[in-house]
């Protein structure tokens, strides 16, 4: 089953080799996320991540379903919404 986390974009970098990465934040926890497949993607927009590659853009509306049925599945050992970091 692939899985595919929202996150935010809080910043976008070219890499050494041209690539577009970008650093996202998934309710406080930040990774080096490969930005290339969203190449409209700016700061402050949510993605959705598989194995570290935006595989495309969605509003905040999208990122909060997601994220509440990740968090019913249990799928997130305790994380924090990306867009409600006092919800438990």
């Amino acid at each position: 089953m692939c899985l595919g986390v929202p996150g935010q974009i809080l910043r976008i970098d070219e890499s050494a080799i041209g690539m577009t990465m970008g650093v996202v934040s998934f309710g406080g926890v930040t990774k080096e996320i490969c930005l290339a497949y969203v190449p409209e993607a700016l700061v402050g927009d949510y993605v959705l991540v598989h194995v570290g590659f935006a595989i495309s853009k969605i509003d905040e509306e999208n990122a909060n379903e997601i994220w509440a049925a990740l968090e019913e599945m249990d799928e997130l050992s305790g994380a924090e919404s990306p867009t409600r970091p006092d919800a438990s």
